[in-house]
């Protein structure tokens, strides 16, 4: 049977990255990628992309399918105001473990963070404290500045002086992120492998 892959916020970057590795891999998996918009760039015949909230338990559950293997949360920002860095961080977080859960996921995959403000990184490690909890297994990667495949905004450009900074501060060291969507997908199949023994 094809694997059922849910991603939250699947249409950003670090989204696109991990459709394009997984799909290359397994080219008969289904993608269910739910974001704000519905729209995205990567356009493959099993690639479903549909708009919803993602705080929305009733409408997440009501957007895929009822079996699911993995489900993994994209969505995520430093915030100033505590009401809205819940909304936008802990609240997909917590719609993405009861998903799993209520649908017998193999593995949860979450982004942490090893740069930004002390509050934003914080909140990633108390989401992470949290969704370990979970009966169903969590895969975390925490990255730094990430580049490569196809962002080109201002920080990509400063990739250089970071690498250099990198060599004397390691959290500033800049990650391509090959490298960290590759380590999140073997994480998730060692969670879910582990969940099977």
């Amino acid at each position: 049977m094809n694997k059922q892959i849910v991603l939250f916020g699947g249409n950003g970057y670090l989204g696109r990255e991990l459709t394009r590795q997984w799909h290359q891999a397994d080219p008969t998996a289904e993608f269910w990628i739910l974001s704000r918009s519905g729209r995205n760039s990567v356009t493959l015949a099993n690639c479903h992309n549909i708009a919803v909230d993602v705080t929305d338990l009733a409408a997440v559950l009501a957007a895929v399918p009822h079996q699911i293997d993995y489900v993994v949360d994209l969505v995520g920002r430093p915030e100033k105001d505590p009401q809205l860095s819940a909304r936008i961080n802990d609240a997909p977080a917590r719609t993405m473990r009861q998903l799993a859960e209520q649908r017998h996921a193999q593995a949860m995959g979450f982004i942490g963070g090893r740069l930004g403000s002390a509050a934003f990184l914080a909140t990633k490690q108390r989401l992470i404290t949290e969704l370990k909890t979970s009966s169903v297994p969590l895969a975390v990667v925490a990255p730094t500045i990430v580049y490569g495949a196809d962002r080109h905004d201002k920080l990509a450009k400063m990739i250089p002086l970071l690498r250099f900074c990198g060599l004397f501060v390691p959290k500033m060291k800049p990650v391509r992120i090959e490298t960290v969507i590759t380590a999140l997908r073997q994480g998730l199949q060692e969670a879910a492998s582990e969940n099977q023994a």
